[in-house]
């Protein structure tokens, strides 16, 4: 009996221990800086058959670094920007979306220095378009997705910016470009 008193006393300690052990590191990844994630959309509607106005950048990805409190001043919290992250989600109801992926990235932005603005950016892998769920909407594949029924299908593309401040903290933030796919629908807009 008192073996089982200080076997669950010592598994009290040991999960109170992690607890506070995953606390500091929550806190130590705390930063005074607050990396700001915004676009500046120039297409809302992408034709998989191309078309007017297909040869354009998406839009734009804004990036400014700010301080949380303006007591934090210094050069070491300028942001260096390392990599982005694209995922997808449906909004439209369905469920199938391409995969995710990451690239590298390099850029440095200054605290204050207002917003940095990035216009060649890669939202869609080169396979991207031959897979699921866009191929349904060509006409040979019956030109209707099959979760939904619908001639186009409807997704965010999240767009993830990760970095550190020069004295080591990390820093990330995100935004999102709504589409519509369709195929021969009159071109991109």
């Amino acid at each position: 009996m008192n073996y089982r008193k200080t076997m669950s006393v010592a598994i009290i300690l040991c999960a109170l221990g992690a607890a506070l052990t995953g606390c500091s590191e929550t806190n130590r990844q705390t930063s005074p800086i607050e990396l700001i994630v915004t676009t500046s959309q120039t297409l809302q509607t992408v034709d998989l058959a191309g078309g007017t106005n297909c040869n354009q950048n998406l839009g734009t990805i804004n990036m400014e670094a700010r301080l949380k409190n303006i007591a934090n001043v210094g050069n070491l919290n300028d942001v260096k920007i390392s990599s982005y992250r694209v995922s997808y989600v449906r909004t439209d109801g369905g469920k199938v979306v391409p995969p995710s992926f990451v690239r590298s990235m390099s850029t440095l932005l200054t605290v204050g220095g207002g917003i940095q603005s990035l216009s060649n950016f890669i939202v869609f892998d080169a396979s991207a378009f031959s897979q699921a769920p866009f191929p349904a909407l060509l006409p040979q594949n019956g030109g209707v997705d099959p979760e939904t029924g619908k001639r186009t299908v409807q997704m965010d593309v999240i767009v993830e910016v990760f970095g550190q401040t020069l004295a080591g903290e990390d820093v990330s933030g995100s935004t999102r470009f709504p589409l519509t796919f369709c195929f021969n629908c009159g071109g991109c807009s």
